[in-house]
């Protein structure tokens, strides 16, 4: 099997809008400290699939995707004739080479989980029984944003209802505002119930212990990103004043080496990890962290709506938990990945989250309408006669969902199922970016 093409595609949302943030100044604090606000922009919301082809027609598919345009070319000039199955080999070329195509570490992880997909078509099996299970499920913790007391109980009593047992605060407001809030959440929860703290970079050093010292205490699990990471021997201090695990690679997870070079000098005691940068880099990590008594934790959702990290975590013995960002709502991932016509993302069910044991990743991509109307709209629609020159085929939808053909089925393969009752001679706008 060889690989004969790397695909970039991009699809565009018909109601959902853009985000971006806007730096706020955090208020009573002798020091100078910055948060962040959401800021929405008027411009439609954006996904990008990244596909790998082969000559047997097994199609590895990633998405959401960072992988930009430059990046593809990188890819096509290397990849193409190679093996799939040559995971290592690429692996090491593409990383041992980032300095000489002037990229950043990690960038081509996402071709990396391609690479899984098709292995797992190619064997007949989930990615997670190639890797080797170590557990059937995952325990997740809930997180959100900034919020009052009020506000982080009503959270977890949310995570509750569907058997969430644990939850991260993100605060910004300081050490000295902080420890009130750490210590009445603990009363609140209970013994049994697991929390964690991440201030996200908002202590200096002297705060990051004063709380810390709180923490342990209170029996959480761990202090996440209390500084800024580029004070390596800050963290070195932090390390050695705590017995509360420090975990602090963050801003750093995308450099698999960096990263290692934390935990060796003693600058955190966990490290963070994302598939965005490739499974094959985070069972590097992973291993590595386990000869040093350590353990690595996912950050963020994973690709494909949480399959990825869910295949992931349950392959690791060195990691206790997924993180589930947002709303406290059980149906959370599988509702986004509907957006873009994924229909099988993790649910929670009792508080964990299990990779679907059907091959590869183990996508499920729909082709019949979503039960809610608004939904039915995957992308945005334009006139025939409007079409932009960067529509590679025509494709009339009448009454009923219907498959783009030759160079638009990866894009469809996302967005088939969005059936368009009553609308003649309407199309998706859903086109390659260009090569």
């Amino acid at each position: 099997m060889k690989i004969t093409d790397v695909k970039l595609h991009t699809l565009q949302h018909p109601t959902l809008t853009q985000s971006r943030h806007r730096l706020i100044q955090v208020p009573g604090l002798r020091r100078i400290q910055y948060t962040h606000t959401g800021r929405p922009i008027d411009a439609p919301m954006q996904s990008h699939i990244l596909e790998v082809e082969t000559d047997e027609g097994i199609t590895g598919r990633i998405a959401p995707t960072s992988i930009n345009k430059f990046q593809l070319d990188i890819l096509k000039t290397h990849a193409i004739g190679e093996s799939p199955f040559a995971r290592e080999r690429l692996f090491q070329m593409l990383h041992k080479g980032t300095r000489w195509v002037y990229q950043d570490p990690g960038w081509f992880g996402e071709f990396d989980n391609c690479l899984w997909d098709i292995a797992g078509k190619a064997a007949g099996l989930p990615v997670y029984a190639l890797i080797g299970r170590v557990r059937d499920r995952l325990p997740v913790y809930l997180t959100g944003g900034d919020m009052d007391l009020q506000g982080y109980l009503d959270h977890i009593e949310g995570g509750r209802a569907f058997g969430v047992n644990a939850y991260k605060l993100h605060t910004y407001k300081g050490g000295k505002a902080d420890i009130p809030i750490l210590t009445d959440v603990r009363k609140a929860v209970g013994d049994d119930y697991d929390l964690l703290n991440d201030p996200v970079c908002s202590y200096n050093l002297r705060e990051a212990i004063e709380v810390g010292r709180a923490m342990e205490e209170l029996d959480y699990i761990w202090l996440e990103e209390p500084m800024h990471e580029q004070k390596m021997n800050q963290y070195q201090e932090l390390c050695r004043t705590l017995t509360i695990p420090i975990m602090a690679t963050e801003r750093l997870m995308y450099d698999m080496d960096l990263t290692a070079q934390w935990l060796i000098q003693g600058a955190t005691d966990r490290l963070r990890a994302r598939a965005t940068f490739g499974l094959t880099q985070i069972l590097k990590l992973a291993h590595f962290a386990e000869l040093h008594g350590a353990n690595v934790e996912l950050n963020g959702p994973g690709g494909l709506y949480g399959l990825v990290h869910a295949h992931t975590g349950c392959c690791i013995d060195n990691t206790d938990f997924y993180e589930l960002l947002g709303q406290a709502d059980a149906k959370r991932l599988r509702s986004e990945g509907e957006e873009w016509g994924l229909i099988n993302a993790p649910l929670i069910e009792d508080g964990h989250i299990a990779p679907p044991r059907r091959p590869r990743l183990g996508r499920r991509l729909g082709r019949r309408p979503h039960p809610l109307p608004h939904r039915r709209h995957r992308l945005s629609e334009v006139n025939c006669g409007d079409l932009p020159a960067r529509v590679s085929e025509s494709t009339r939808l009448n009454k009923g969902p219907r498959w783009f053909n030759q160079t638009s089925r990866a894009i469809c393969a996302f967005a088939s199922n969005a059936r368009m009752r009553g609308l003649k001679r309407r199309q998706l706008r859903a086109y390659p970016a260009p090569h």
